[in-house]
């Protein structure tokens, strides 16, 4: 899986991208077709946002399924946490629903 960072007006820590490749890489435990996943940081300027100052958008490519999480947060982990989550939710979705349900239970097999 290729992942891409793409930080728009934003300094990333230096521990970041290694912390955020670990757990894009576990999202490989589900049997969902991704070639890459994009990764956007944003950070706003205003200071009224406070605690949703750090955007983070992550947006799937590939042969696969078109999936996308966002999340805001007070500093960029939480974020990236926070759209992990909603993009994991998504891919136990359609984890689930390939499933093949239609075996024969041990007593129907008499």
């Amino acid at each position: 899986m290729e992942i891409i960072f793409h930080p728009r007006g934003a300094v990333l820590a230096e521990d970041f991208k290694d912390i955020a490749t670990d757990k894009l890489k576990s999202l490989d435990r589900f049997s969902v077709l991704v070639q890459g996943i994009k990764v956007e940081i944003k950070h706003e300027a205003n200071p009224r946002f406070g605690k949703s100052s750090h955007i983070v958008t992550l947006t799937t490519h590939g042969s696969g399924p078109f999936v996308r999480g966002e999340a805001q947060g007070f500093n960029d982990l939480a974020a990236f946490d926070l759209a992990v989550k909603n993009l994991e939710l998504q891919f136990r979705k359609m984890h689930e629903r390939a499933k093949d349900y239609d075996h024969e239970s041990v007593r129907d097999k008499k």
